[in-house]
């Protein structure tokens, strides 16, 4: 009898066992891609989101009616590396037309793509669409350009993806109209005080400018030739804070024309460039808004009149409004102004509805607020 009951049991898991090998085997599906880029790492990224893409065709497609369905799914892709942790790399080097490439071959879950679009979406109904402020100063042979060809470029992609984008036309003639100049580049500082008021959470600064290069003979034509190079930084709006510096040393570009300077060869040599940093700029913005969505982002909170010990009861307040929102609580002190910085899963409207309860509505009030940055002075003595 006893040898029987075993013999069931032992069926009866060799049965669920299978069930779930089953399961797992048809979740788990292996993809062979390549990826390219302008570097290493950068194929390698680039591999990694198409055996997503591949791997995931059908669940992500599943969503193609969803409000914010290219965010959504371009925010899942910026995960990748994170998403797809089992791969190995087949092949890997430099491409004859420049560039480099890297084969991987790897295995890719379903589940873990359908989950990650439940959180991904969820987050994102609590904090917004990420709004972004562009602007990018472009010289054509010293000669500073009404409209700036690579920020058109970077603003459309962003656009289409689903971001609040805010035009560097606005930035530049804000910019004309409070000091008379609008090339100021080398002001972040002027670009960030703008960006700020247009409530932003990230704004892209930088400059670009393309230099005749002589006239050359291509195919029995003269064409005009100009060399140019871009640097592209991208921060956090309300702290300032680098969350990226690209760039792009040279490039070359040219139309038909018989004359050394052509405002048009330098136009077509900062559209040549175009396709490539608009790439490395999207790119960078992506990991970002992903990293905030998966870590969250920060918000910064200023509370005027408080003592050291009201600094740390708040800092112990605010870690404990929800371990799975706030990440991470900073905080400085100095002339009696406590400065938090904290990463977390909230638009900064959203905390401030914890800040006006109890305990913190006890203890201080709420008296600004702009984009991530919250205002607050203490009740009291």
């Amino acid at each position: 009898m006893v040898f029987h009951n075993r013999f069931i049991w032992m069926l009866a898991s060799s049965v669920v066992l299978a069930v779930c090998g089953a399961a797992l085997a048809e979740d788990i599906v292996e993809k062979t891609v390549t990826g390219e880029g302008i570097s290493e790492d950068s194929a390698r990224d680039d591999a990694l989101r198409k055996a997503l893409e591949e791997g995931g065709r059908v669940e992500i497609s599943s969503h193609s009616q969803v409000e914010d369905f290219e965010l959504i799914r371009d925010t899942i892709y910026s995960r990748a590396e994170g998403l797809v942790t089992d791969y190995k790399v087949l092949e890997k080097g430099a491409m004859a037309g420049g560039g480099y490439y890297c084969k991987i071959r790897a295995k890719v879950s379903k589940s873990a793509i359908a989950s990650t679009w439940g959180e991904v979406q969820n987050v994102l109904d609590q904090i917004g669409r990420p709004g972004v402020a562009v602007y990018i100063l472009e010289r054509i042979d010293g000669v500073v350009q009404d409209t700036s060809i690579l920020e058109s470029k970077i603003e459309d992609r962003l656009v289409t993806i689903g971001f609040d984008v805010y035009a560097g036309e606005h930035i530049r003639r804000i910019m004309e109209k409070e000091s008379g100049d609008a090339e100021m580049e080398a002001n972040m500082a002027k670009v960030q005080a703008i960006a700020k008021n247009f409530g932003t959470q990230i704004f892209i600064n930088g400059s670009a400018q393309a230099n005749a290069a002589g006239v050359s003979d291509l195919a029995n034509q003269s064409v005009a030739m100009y060399n140019g190079d871009c640097a592209v930084k991208m921060y956090y709006t309300d702290s300032g804070k680098l969350l990226a510096s690209k760039s792009i040393p040279s490039w070359r570009g040219g139309t038909r024309g018989k004359f050394t300077h052509s405002p048009q060869a330098g136009k077509m040599a900062l559209a040549n460039a175009g396709g490539e940093i608009v790439d490395i700029v999207y790119n960078a913005v992506m990991k970002q808004w992903a990293t905030q969505i998966s870590s969250g982002g920060e918000i910064i909170l200023e509370v005027e009149g408080v003592n050291m010990g009201d600094t740390i009861r708040l800092k112990k307040y605010l870690k404990q409004i929800d371990e799975d929102k706030v990440k991470s609580v900073q905080q400085t002190f100095s002339k009696g102004i406590a400065r938090f910085r904290i990463k977390a899963k909230y638009t900064a409207s959203n905390f401030v509805e914890y800040l006006i309860e109890a305990p913190f509505g006890d203890m201080i009030e709420v008296v600004d607020m702009q984009g991530t940055r919250i205002q607050a002075k203490k009740i009291g003595d």
